[in-house]
């Protein structure tokens, strides 16, 4: 989908279809207009330049003692040359390595002062870097950022490139691994003729990426990251008075880069169709059809995207009502624009139901484009897809920065429009759309020039590989720029400040705890009750994740259809999941729209129908996700592991997906679900959380109103949570699942411990974190960093209130499996014993801890959670208040002692792979070896 930033505007009232007549006690309200809902987002700011040419946006949100920072250099893969793929997403790795005065991981330092959601990507247009730092850390950040600009060439070596070429490798690896993993290649390739900007992936080839030397990082850096091709975003606790004097003194003795030279990247037009047949190892088929359309600042890309939304964008849309609801061909449908700066592409994709013939879905997706391309959509449908735009924007516009929010907002529109309230046009585009105007656009992009592809299953292609690039001897690096200030030192921090937390009980012992957050005009609610993994009662394997999913498929007389349109209409998010201990339903509301989104949760939470239909076809839907789980290493991994550690009768002994078996999901029938929904959805057994822009006052009278009447059933006794012990460790051991042709090796590990979720668990934590949990933590550096035999590779603790596991995840190459297993097992022993936490090591945990919680709890969501747990942990209100002391006060000793909870003899290690190339290397860690077929 196109992405949206929609701020205050004079828009033109969409056209909104009346809201279906309630059920519940809440009276019926009109959904506030479209013009009504824009008017609540505001992103104001300030803009300035540097003489050097880098532009500078500056939002003030006091919100939080945070502020994000956002660097976007207007470089991407489209502007890679010809042999050289990949390399921008290569050079994006190796800026976070070192520069000439910051020498070292650039995480190390963000660590150290809290910084959250501190990331960089790379894709065709752009390479943009951003972290959200507490105040006291911006000219921190600020120097960190500038040296990387202006100084990086003097510390970039041949080591890092060779190490860092390693580990992208190992990203691709990664997603070429994963179901339907290679197939965005040959869609790039159908769509952009050979020599388009657009026609290769930005990851890039293995040849291409072996083939990049320390010339051509050099030449990259000099060519394109000059600020004069930058746009630095500081969104947060600051205001452009007081961030001009830091931009200045820190990015202002940059030199300005030459003019980076723009290639041509024109929207491709085809006369004919084009298709391809790819085969994977996946259950089912599936059937897409793409389209290059115009790109972001054309109007074209946006009313494509109203019209792709209308016909496969959610379960309200034509093809999921005409595929999965009514013809019972497909399990998932989905569609969109997926816009860039001077192309986007456009896409329908069907995943087929077993056993239906990729002929008929195709002809059908064709048939309904026919009808949608003739007589155009309603006025309704225009404006459904306008509401959830704007909706998405509010919910996305409450965070400062980090992979959205504002600083993305402003920082989109001023790189690809020069202009950083371009959402203002595109806001326009959606509002004045008209059911003329998105027929027209169907017509003009998506006709006959479709690429059309389908996957079957089978044995797919081997990914690409290539041997590894001759050694290169070590060159001398550049000169070093000029000498420069010192490193600025970072002030106190400012202590997180928690809400109040108001509490009342319903008349049917509902209770209800809210904390009041004016943020951005939401109202967030999480219904928890009583159940989680335990809820899936063991002689029906299944059966919760089937209620949850049938809870919206029908309640209260209405249809799914008929409610998925009336949530759009609303701008509501209603979901349902487990959790290890409860089940959760949740609502995400509209202030304005509040009343009636509430009485359709109400009618949810309380009304759901089970219609006959709807659970054949979620049966059907659940089935098929069974069989694409066991397609997909982590889904294969992950059903292994948590039965075998604690036995399938624990309360966490259930496979965590919550799919069950074949035969368990064929067992259930609609009065097993009826009957589960009495047991364990029930006001007695459940607490409402809610965070948002409301008060007790105005909150109490709605949630009477829309749930005072609900009881428990009288004559159904609620849930019970069965204990059960889990079975006595084991020695270590190895289950090896034989994926042949896997690029990789997916390796999944864990242990009891003696411990549980009821402890206050600081110091294991925090020890976890130098070993696995940081991204300078000890595995990490170990199989990433100086092996480079990994993308990721991380240990951690599980969540619950039960009894705990260690957890070990790590896909590595797979030549590489039995290495990194030993690497891994090294590390720790040896910080166990030879090598303990350090005293760095210890601060730097801490400080990340304590420092990072402003920043942690920026978002309504993370309070609705932590409020939550503090209720099933039976915390405090004030716990995340007063960890920061109780963090403090923890010394090395204390985590050393920690650490030694974590063991590796009782490990059950599993490794899902190409066993021709893995069971040899396994053997010989002479560990006991149980080989099992991928299923």
């Amino acid at each position: 989908m196109i992405r949206k930033f929609l701020v205050a505007l004079a828009a033109t009232t969409m056209l909104v279809q009346p809201v279906l007549a309630q059920s519940g006690a809440v009276p019926a309200t009109q959904p506030a207009s479209f013009a009504a809902l824009v008017s609540q987002v505001q992103v104001p700011y300030e803009q300035f330049a540097l003489p050097n040419g880098l532009r500078v946006i500056v939002h003030t949100d006091r919100k939080a003692p945070i502020v994000a920072v956002s660097v976007w250099y207007h470089i991407g893969s489209k502007d890679e040359p010809r042999g050289k793929t990949g390399f921008a997403h290569l050079f994006e790795h190796l800026m976070f390595y070192g520069s000439e005065n910051n020498d070292g991981v650039f995480f190390k330092k963000l660590e150290d002062v809290g910084a959250t959601d501190a990331n960089g990507t790379t894709w065709f247009d752009r390479t943009n870097y951003f972290e959200n730092v507490p105040t006291q850390a911006l000219d921190l950040a600020l120097y960190l950022e500038s040296d990387r600009m202006g100084w990086l060439l003097g510390a970039v070596t041949q080591a890092k490139l060779d190490a860092q070429r390693g580990v992208v490798q190992n990203e691709k690896r990664e997603g070429d691994n994963a179901p339907f993993g290679l197939t965005g290649y040959a869609t790039l390739k159908a769509l952009f003729p050979e020599g388009h900007p657009y026609h290769h992936d930005s990851i890039g080839s293995m040849a291409d990426l072996n083939g990049a030397s320390l010339a051509d990082v050099q030449s990259w850096f000099r060519a394109n990251y000059g600020p004069n091709n930058a746009v630095l975003v500081l969104a947060g606790d600051i205001d452009a008075k007081s961030a001009r004097p830091l931009v200045e003194k820190y990015f202002g003795p940059i030199n300005r880069g030459p003019e980076v030279k723009r290639l041509d990247a024109p929207v491709p037009r085809w006369t004919t169709e084009r298709r391809e047949i790819l085969y994977d190892k996946v259950p089912t088929p599936r059937v897409s059809l793409h389209w290059p359309v115009p790109g972001r600042l054309d109007r074209a890309a946006v009313l494509t995207d109203v019209a792709l939304t209308v016909l496969a964008g959610g379960s309200s849309s034509r093809l999921y009502n005409e595929l999965v609801r009514t013809k019972k061909l497909a399990v998932s449908v989905s569609g969109g624009v997926q816009a860039f700066e001077k192309v986007s592409m456009a896409e329908i994709e069907v995943t087929l139901a077993p056993g239906v013939k990729p002929e008929a879905v195709e002809a059908a997706v064709k048939q309904v484009l026919a009808d949608f391309t003739a007589k155009g959509p309603t006025a309704d449908e225009v404006g459904r897809v306008a509401t959830r735009n704007v909706a998405g924007t509010i919910r996305g516009l409450e965070a400062v920065g980090g992979f959205g929010g504002k600083a993305v907002a402003l920082a989109e529109g001023a790189v690809y429009a020069g202009n950083p309230e371009q959402y203002r046009t595109e806001l326009a585009w959606y509002a004045n759309a008209t059911p003329a105007d998105v027929q027209a656009a169907a017509r003009a992009w998506l006709t006959t020039n479709a690429y059309v592809q389908t996957v079957l299953p089978g044995e797919r292609p081997a990914a690409e590989e290539v041997p590894p690039p001759p050694k290169v001897a070590a060159s001398t690096p550049p000169a070093k720029g000029p000498a420069r200030i010192a490193e600025p030192a970072v002030g106190q921090p400012p202590l997180l400040q928690w809400p109040a937390i108001e509490r009342f009980t319903l008349a049917n012992g509902l209770k209800v705890e809210l904390a009041r957050r004016t943020t951005v005009p939401l109202v967030r609610m999480l219904l928890s009750v009583e159940g989680g993994r335990a809820a899936d009662e063991r002689g029906s394997l299944g059966i919760q994740s089937m209620a949850l999913n049938l809870m919206d498929e029908g309640a209260a007389g209405r249809s799914g259809t008929d409610i998925a349109e009336l949530r759009e209409r609303l701008g509501a998010g209603i979901g349902a999941s487990p959790g290890m201990d409860r089940t959760r339903i949740s609502l995400d509301a509209l202030k304005s729209n509040l009343g009636s989104s509430l009485a359709l949760f109400a009618d949810i939470v309380q009304r759901s129908d089970y219609p006959p239909a709807e659970i054949e076809r979620v049966r059907g839907q659940m089935l098929t996700a069974l069989q694409q789980e066991a397609s997909n290493p982590v889904g294969i991994a992950q059903r292994i592991l948590s039965p075998a550690l604690y036995g399938p009768d624990h309360p966490y002994g259930a496979p965590s997906s919550g799919l069950g078996t074949a035969d368990s999901l064929k067992a259930i029938t609609r009065d097993g679900l009826v009957a589960w929904h009495k047991r364990w959805i029930r006001p007695d057994r459940g607490t409402l959380f809610v965070v948002g822009d409301i008060t007790a006052a105005e909150l109490k009278p709605q949630l009477d109103a829309a749930f005072g009447n609900w009881r428990a059933d009288a004559a159904t006794p609620a849930g019970t949570i069965t204990a059960a012990a889990a079975p006595p460790p084991q020695a270590a051991r190895i289950i090896l699942v034989d994926r042949p042709n896997s690029p990789q090796s997916l390796i999944l590990a864990g242990a009891m411990l003696p411990i549980t979720g009821m402890q206050d668990l600081i110091a294991e934590r925090a020890a976890i974190d130098v070993l696995g949990g940081l991204s300078t933590s000890r595995i990490t550096t170990d199989i990433r960093e100086e092996k480079n035999w990994a993308y990721g590779a991380y240990a951690g603790l599980t969540d619950g209130k039960g009894q705990l596991t260690s957890l070990v995840y790590a896909p590595v190459q797979t030549d590489r499996t039995a290495d990194s297993m030993k690497a891994i097992i090294g590390d720790i022993a040896a910080i166990k014993a030879a090598k303990p936490i350090t005293a760095e090591e210890r601060n730097r945990s801490i400080a990340n801890s304590v420092l990072a919680l402003p920043g942690e709890f920026e978002r309504g969501t993370a309070f609705l959670s932590a409020m939550e747990r503090n209720q099933i942990l039976g915390r405090p209100d004030d716990y995340y208040v007063t960890s920061a002391r109780r963090l403090g006060a923890l010394t090395t000793a204390d985590l050393n002692r920690a650490v030694q909870l974590f063991d590796t003899d009782k490990l059950l290690w599993i490794v899902v792979g190409d066993r021709a190339k893995v069971e040899p290397q396994l053997k010989a860690l002479g560990l006991p070896l149980e080989v099992r077929s991928a299923p």
